[in-house]
Formats: structure tokens, C-alpha cells, sequence
């Protein structure tokens, strides 16, 4: 039977309200009172974090919850070993307070990092604090050189941090989205199992903990949000620079990810400016493009560590580096500054803080006689190097016991 205008436009209709009402179930998704309960424990444990010493008056003031309700909470962060009096407040009138702070041991996390150039695994504690550092510089790493990796690490690294493994919630990975398929020089043709390999899988037989897996560079940014610069800097985009260049928008303390998962991919932005058909930001702007014009200036064995104090010919390749760096970020920061107005644009990676800050430099200075409605500082961000691997650490804590959106707004991370 024929369908009638009527009908079709019944039918579409139907078929609006409810894709209107599928969007509308994951912003507008209620909370029960359990829900909600959960969520103000885990706000005032990160009030208590990030305070470094506090009271409940002070949590009161900063939460807007009751007396009763924070004396509630904080007993029962207590009783879960989280955190612990730091004594009476001295001064003051009437009875003192009693200061509060983070028990580091209550809780731990281990953060790993898939990377083409290296394989790092770090213990965090409930704190921020990194307790171990391991890394082993390996040139696309298998699968198979993960799995060993971790076999022989992680044991180390757990000793070493002094970590009660009772008291692990996780371990985060972090690892470039599109790892296999993204070309990079000396990339092997076996690097192409990354594709079809589930992480989280590969992963749940080394470690008796719950895997969590996302982005480098958002694992980057959810680092800096959670142990660096967020006071100062509440809304910041994230420059990762590594073997590629990747991104993180953070907007209110809150990482943003896009329709797609996807936000925040400086690297893959056209390069006009390069003089290439098809060239992308990140040709420039990322270590492999720095070590392939050492490769071919002829200092094919330059080091991380060696691109501080290197000799003049490797700082010649370098300054010119930087300078282009500067001019292929250029557009895609007046970009940034015009469209997302963050406090801060943060530079981190692999790349050695001397060069960060000469980078951050340049970038001020080439955006200066640019006319912009607003400007952001350009800043090295607190913690360059290991980023990834902390931010990575941090996704367990945001599942157990940091507040997060995904605690009330129920369309997870």
C-alpha cells in the first residue's frame, strides 16, 4: 500500500522525537539520592585532594553541604581509610579545628603508555603523587612487547612505589588514537595489529586490576586537570607533543571529547603553510619530524636528552625546527583563541622542557600582531613527560573515587 503524504510525515516525525529523545536522555539524565550521595563523597574527598589541608567548616563552605552531611562524609571517608586528621588547627578562637588531609596510601593506580617510541608504567597514589617510574625506549612496540613489558615491570614498579597492591583500582592506558594506521617513518608493516587489538583484552591476564583505555593525548589533559595547573587555569587546550602531535580540550575542569570521541586533533590539521599538497600540522610539529631532519643532517643517533646540549650542528637543525613549529601552529591557535577561549594553551610531551619553553615562546611571540578577541598564555604545562602515563593512572580514581560527570549524568566516559 502506498504511503500518503500524511502518513510519511507522521512516520518522520516519530522518527525525530525519538532521536530528539535519545539526545536528550544522556544530557537530562536524572540522579537518584544514592547517586547523588555518591557524588558529594567523592566531591569532598577532591576538595580535601586538592586542598592539601582543610576543615569541615572550610568543606562546608566550599561544598555548600550541611555541617551534619560533611561530619557524615568525612567519618566515612575516614572509616574507608581515605583520609586522615592532620591534628588541630593552631590559632584562632573557641575550640581548634581539626585539619584534614588525602591519605596518599589509601589508594592506588597504576598509568601505562603505548607509544611508537617508548612504553612507560607509573604508580600513582591517591595523592597525585608519582611513586615509581619505568620506561623502556622501544620503536613500535607489538603487542607482544607490551604484554612483556608489563610481565616484567609491573612487580618492580609495585615494589619500588610501595603500593598495597589490595589497595590498586586500576590500570589506565593511554595510547595514540589510530596507532597503526597513522604513517610515521620506519613504521614496520607487522605494526598494523594494533588495528584490530583490543587493549583492555590484551591487558586482563597481566593484571588483576580493572583496565581502563583511552587517548594519550586526552589522558594528557585529564592529568593536568587533576594534578597540575586547574586552579590557575580552569579551561585549557592541551598540545602533546610526541612521536605525533595530538590535543586535549578541557573546559571548566572537564575534558571534552566531541561528538565522536575525537576532539582535540591539532596534528591532523592542514599545514597551507608548509608548501606540501596534503600536508598536516603534525608533519612539522612532532618528534618524528624533528629526528628525521637530524637523521638527515647527520645526526642520526641524537637522543632525547641530547637535544638540549647538543652540539652546534644538531642545535642549527633544532632552531630551525622551532621556528617552523611556530609557524605551523600559528593558524590552528588563532583558531583555538577565537573558538574556545581557554585560560591557558599547555605544551607537553616528550619533548625536554627547555625546548618547551622556547616553543611556548615562540608561539607567544608569533601571535602577538595577530589581532585576536582574546589571547591565552602559552605555557609549558606542570607535568610534561609523563603526562600521558598520569592521566592514564587517573582513570581508575575518576571511576571509584574522584567526582566525575559520568556519576550523575548516566552516559558514562
Amino acid at each position: 500500500m502506498p504511503v500518503t503524504g500524511t502518513r510519511r510525515t507522521n512516520e518522520l516525525g516519530s522518527v525525530a522525537l525519538r532521536k530528539r529523545s535519545s539526545r536528550l536522555s544522556l544530557s537530562l539524565s536524572g540522579t537518584n539520592l544514592e547517586r547523588a550521595g555518591d557524588y558529594n563523597l567523592r566531591t569532598v574527598l577532591q576538595a580535601i585532594r586538592l586542598g592539601g589541608e582543610t576543615t569541615r567548616v572550610d568543606l562546608a563552605q566550599q561544598t555548600g553541604l550541611t555541617a551534619p552531611t560533611i561530619a557524615n562524609i568525612t567519618g566515612r571517608l575516614a572509616d574507608m581509610g581515605l583520609i586522615k586528621s592532620a591534628g588541630r588547627r593552631v590559632g584562632g578562637r573557641g575550640q581548634p579545628a581539626m585539619r584534614l588531609v588525602i591519605d596518599p596510601d589509601g589508594a592506588f593506580a597504576i598509568g601505562l603508555t603505548i607509544d611508537r617510541d617508548h612504553l612507560t608504567l607509573v604508580t600513582l597514589d591517591l595523592a597525585g603523587e608519582v611513586r615509581s617510574r619505568i620506561t623502556r625506549e622501544i620503536a613500535f612496540a607489538l603487542p607482544a612487547d607490551v604484554i612483556g613489558f608489563v610481565d616484567d615491570e609491573l612487580d618492580n614498579a609495585v615494589r619500588e612505589g610501595g603500593v598495597d597492591r589490595e589497595r590498586v583500582l586500576g590500570l589506565g592506558v593511554a595510547i595514540p588514537d589510530e596507532i597503526s594506521t597513522i604513517a610515521q617513518p620506519g613504521r614496520p608493516a607487522a605494526y598494523d595489529i594494533w588495528h584490530d587489538t583490543d587493549v583492555g583484552a590484551l591487558l586482563e591476564d597481566s593484571v588483576p586490576w580493572p583496565v581502563h583505555v583511552d587517548n594519550d593525548a586526552a589522558a594528557a589533559a585529564l592529568g593536568e586537570a587533576q594534578c597540575g595547573t586547574v586552579f590557575e587555569h580552569p579551561s585549557f587546550f592541551y598540545l602533546l607533543i610526541s612521536v605525533g602531535l595530538g590535543g586535549g580540550p578541557v573546559f571548566d575542569r572537564t575534558y571534552h571529547r566531541g561528538a565522536t570521541h575525537r576532539s582535540g586533533e591539532i596534528g591532523l590539521m592542514p599545514d597551507a603553510g608548509a608548501g606540501v599538497p596534503g600536508a598536516v600540522v603534525q608533519d612539522t610539529v612532532s618528534l618524528s619530524a624533528l629526528r628525521g631532519r637530524l637523521d638527515a643532517a647527520g645526526f642520526p643517533d641524537c637522543g632525547i636528552d641530547q637535544l638540549v646540549d647538543g652540539v652546534d650542528g644538531e642545535q642549527a637543525v633544532i632552531d630551525a625546527w622551532l621556528h617552523d613549529c611556530a609557524r605551523a601552529l600559528t593558524a590552528p591557535l588563532v583558531a583555538i583563541n577565537c573558538l574556545i577561549n581557554p585560560d591557558a594553551i599547555l605544551i607537553g610531551g616528550r619533548l625536554p622542557m627547555p625546548l618547551i619553553q622556547r616553543l611556548s615562546v615562540g608561539l607567544t611571540a608569533a601571535l602577538k600582531d595577530i589581532k585576536l578577541p582574546s589571547r591565552a598564555k602559552i605555557l609549558p604545562a606542570v607535568m610534561a613527560e609523563d603526562a600521558p602515563a598520569i592521566g592514564a593512572a587517573i582513570l581508575p580514581f575518576l571511576d571509584h573515587v574522584l567526582p566525575s560527570d559520568a556519576i550523575l549524568i548516566q552516559a558514562g566516559r
